[in-house]
């Protein structure tokens, strides 16, 4: 029973960690990436309504992240005919974790002769502590401007707070997901 429980705990430890934070990627295989030379940066979604998102904060941290990165593989920023069109989309979903602390529990016995008489009652703990984190996206795409046609894209996911040191996930996580693009970096 002990080595079942073991299991199960490693596995659910497992879970927990794997969904704390994922990097994916996809691209188009048939295409030569070391053909872009150039791009520049398109804002997602309605330009009127991107005033208003919440991401707009981030947003300068972001596009230097990514800038660094793409000019280490050879692109360099270009808003005039350029090879590619990047757009970057983020998400946070506020999520609640729920703890709870062991409880302490007294017992006491009486003995005389002939009887015994036990028994125990919970005294502390069992505390049920309520923790909020964020859970965010960051997603990179990548459209070729000759064809229209996406033949990238990198995301990362991560658990993370708001107290946190946010402008260096970004660049962090940035990092992560670009390690992903088909071109390495040249420098």
């Amino acid at each position: 029973m002990k080595k079942y429980l073991f299991v199960l705990l490693t596995n659910i430890l497992f879970s927990i960690t794997a969904q704390a934070q994922s990097i994916t990627s996809d691209y188009n295989t048939q295409i030569d990436f070391k053909k872009f030379k150039t791009y520049a940066w398109l804002a997602p979604g309605d330009s009127v309504l991107n005033r208003y998102r919440h991401d707009k904060l981030y947003c300068g941290a972001i596009t230097h992240a990514a800038n660094q990165e793409l000019t280490n593989r050879g692109l360099k920023l270009s808003t005039v005919n350029p090879d590619a069109i990047f757009m970057f989309y983020t998400g946070i979903e506020e999520i609640t974790q729920y703890s709870q602390s062991p409880a302490l529990s007294m017992g006491i016995g009486v003995a005389g002769p002939g009887y015994y008489v036990a028994g125990t009652a919970p005294v502390a703990g069992g505390k049920i502590t309520a923790t909020t984190v964020e859970d965010g996206t960051l997603k990179f795409v990548m459209y070729d401007t000759e064809s229209k046609k996406l033949v990238w894209s990198g995301m990362a996911n991560k658990q993370f707070k708001m107290t946190d040191d946010i402008e260096k996930i970004i660049g962090e996580y940035t990092t992560k997901i670009f390690k992903k693009y088909p071109v390495k970096k040249s420098r």
